[in-house]
């Protein structure tokens, strides 16, 4: 089977259809993480559903390319991926000032804080913080969510056209019809000046999110903070959107800013 699925990977490349390869290759350099800086083949096989051949075939490929190294326990990030995290931290860094209020705001709530900013029909995650529980939400900066559903999804629509509302919705599973609810949540936000969602994307996982405005006073950012399900209480609900309003206030007073911020 391991040959017959190489043998198969290959006439697909040859066929013009190789990016099938590059997404394994990026979902195994996706392993990679603040919790584990190394990674074995075991764990690359298990996680991707992966052959062994496959795997090592496409280890191998990363390692001579720079962007895995050998490690006596696995692999970890090569010199490649080194260069590519200073160029993306010469592009944007999160402000100091910006980093102290999540962290803060972290320690005193007790779950994970992150910003994410809208891209295309996706958020992004810019900055985390993580709770201090052992039993937390991770969101890894660069990770890419849906628009289309989460507390911060809601908040980052607050001023987005029709047009994209209905492109956010043909993305989702439900259809474009889908963009009245979006445009129903995103107005309750607004109003509100809060979101909530509650195993919208992740199941068991609940998120409150607000607005971080630019100096036009449109919406930039988002910045939220998610945990179990079981540690939002409806009256905790409340405190954590009192705190995470305030929170926004500041990093907006700091002039935050990412290059792919709308409306900076």
């Amino acid at each position: 089977m391991d040959d017959r699925d190489a043998q198969g990977e290959t006439v697909r490349e040859h066929n013009g259809t190789g990016v099938r390869s590059v997404r394994r290759a990026l979902d195994i350099l996706g392993l990679l993480s603040e919790d584990r800086p190394v990674i074995t083949l075991r764990e690359i096989t298990d996680a991707t559903g992966l052959a062994k051949t496959t795997a090592l075939r496409l280890v191998q490929t990363l390692e001579d390319s720079g962007l895995l190294w050998s490690h006596p326990a696995g692999y970890t990030a090569g010199p490649g991926l080194w260069r590519w995290a200073y160029l993306a931290r010469s592009q944007w860094e999160v402000p100091r000032e910006t980093r102290k209020v999540m962290r803060d705001l972290a320690d005193r709530l007790g779950e994970t804080v992150n910003i994410f900013i809208a891209r295309d029909v996706s958020r992004v995650c810019v900055a985390h913080e993580e709770s201090p529980h052992p039993l937390r939400h991770v969101v890894d900066v660069g990770d890419e969510q849906p628009l289309w559903a989460g507390a911060s999804s809601k908040i980052l629509l607050r001023d987005a056209s029709e047009t994209l509302l209905r492109r956010v919705a043909t993305a989702s599973p439900h259809g474009e019809t889908y963009a009245d609810q979006l445009r129903a949540w995103s107005q309750e936000a607004a109003q509100r000046g809060y979101a909530v969602s509650s195993s919208e994307w992740d199941e068991g996982l609940t998120a409150v999110a607000v607005p971080v405005t630019g100096r036009s006073g449109a919406v930039v950012a988002s910045l939220s903070l998610s945990g179990p399900s079981q540690r939002f209480p409806y009256e905790a609900v409340e405190r954590f959107a009192t705190d995470l309003a305030e929170a926004a206030t500041l990093i907006s007073a700091q002039g935050f800013s990412h290059p792919l911020s709308p409306g900076r």
